[in-house]
């Protein structure tokens, strides 16, 4: 089987994106681990299928896999890709879509090569939790803007031990069973931070993270006090925006804004 993709990123979270509007794809997760991979594969943090909405509660759908062939709710790079990939392959001319992620409806809107992605409603909130680590106890934030995600202020996010202290937070028992993704932030003055980030199913650092962006815009905004919106430095360079609205001290209609760029387009034998 031969598959035609489109190699996008989303400020450096990059994602193969392929058209199954048809249902010809049937892919494994051996397959989306082999395609992800970036030594034998086309090399990716996530693959993304364009399929019917099967409710008729949004115009389209997707399939979404992590690089390691696991299934993911929600990705806030990945959503922003995606909207820009229909517009390219079904010729959507409106300003505005929607699709049915595993967390629910996701909104894009457009502004040439950044989108805007209305993400679903944040839950599960617990802040300034104490979590034993080999380091000695941390204290950590999290939030659930579509998946789950632990955050934790760093005086320096260049120190951070994101690969080490990331995985062991990722499986720690206090966001068992299934885990969680793990951000590191440093406050760069107010309404600006920073945000490195460990990701579950990729299992290591990614240049950026949508949905952990978010988390950690709106746990800054809880802790400590910044007004929608706020400005988000990712690994990768670029420069995101995480608006959101404050309802009975809770945020909520969270907006995030970001480039969304096509790399390449190929083929390859499955």
């Amino acid at each position: 089987m031969v598959i035609e993709f489109v190699k996008m990123t989303g400020a450096g979270n990059d994602f193969i994106l392929a058209d199954n509007r048809s249902g010809h794809l049937q892919l494994h997760p051996d397959q989306v681990a082999r395609l992800c991979h970036r030594q034998f594969g086309i090399g990716a943090d996530g693959l993304i299928l364009l399929v019917p909405s099967a409710s008729g509660r949004a115009d389209w759908a997707w399939q979404f896999w992590n690089s390691d062939g696991s299934d993911a709710e929600m990705c806030g790079n990945g959503a922003r890709c995606f909207a820009r990939f229909i517009q390219r392959v079904t010729g959507w001319s409106q300003p505005s879509l929607t699709f049915e992620s595993a967390a629910g409806v996701i909104s894009a809107t457009f502004d040439g090569d950044r989108v805007t992605v209305g993400l679903t409603p944040p839950r599960d909130f617990r802040l300034g939790a104490t979590v034993a680590t080999q380091a000695g106890p941390v204290e950590v934030s999290s939030v659930n803007t579509g998946v789950p995600h632990a955050v934790v202020f760093v005086p320096d996010a260049d120190q951070a031990m994101v690969q080490e202290r990331g995985r062991e937070l990722r499986f720690h028992p206090h966001f068992g069973p299934r885990g969680t993704n793990v951000n590191f932030v440093q406050i760069l003055g107010p309404g600006r931070i920073r945000v490195r980030t460990y990701e579950r199913g990729v299992e290591g650092e990614t240049l950026a993270c949508g949905t952990g962006v978010s988390a950690s815009a709106l746990v800054s905004s809880l802790i400590h006090g910044f007004p929608s919106p706020i400005e988000v430095r990712v690994q990768g360079g670029d420069l995101l925006r995480v608006e959101f609205e404050v309802h009975e001290g809770r945020p909520s209609h969270v907006r995030l804004n970001g480039p969304a760029t096509f790399v390449f387009d190929g083929r390859m034998e499955v």
